[in-house]
């Protein structure tokens, strides 16, 4: 067998592997969360996410839109250098994204059971 007929194969079942799996994956919330930020993103989200007093009441004045927390919380960027990680019992992670034009900085409180929302800012 010479070189260009194992290299047929192989890329011949490398393609119906791929078939296959396409199959079996379709439409399966698979994630790769490997990298520390998702790791950090997916276990705040994970958690019953509860707000501060005073970001409750900021809800309730229709001051700050509880969508936008929701949805930095789900797409923002954990900024490590300014976050507290090895805070006992509870680390402090400052999340960071962009809604309606708006770069906000959210300050969450990841404890074991319960994610609380303790600061809003607008940039």
């Amino acid at each position: 067998m010479t070189l260009l007929q194992r290299i047929g194969y192989y890329l011949g079942g490398f393609s119906i592997g791929l078939i296959v799996l396409a199959f079996f994956l379709n439409g399966k919330k698979v994630s790769c969360s490997y990298g520390p930020q998702a790791r950090v993103i997916k276990n705040i989200n994970s958690k019953k996410i509860l707000f501060s007093d005073d970001i409750q009441r900021a809800i309730t004045d229709k001051t700050v839109d509880s969508t936008g927390i929701r949805y930095i919380l789900k797409q923002g960027d954990i900024d490590f250098s300014k976050s507290e990680t090895h805070k006992k019992p509870c680390a402090t992670y400052i999340v960071q994204g962009l809604y309606n034009e708006n770069d906000i900085v959210l300050t969450v409180e990841n404890c074991d059971s319960i994610a609380t929302v303790i600061n809003f800012a607008k940039k």
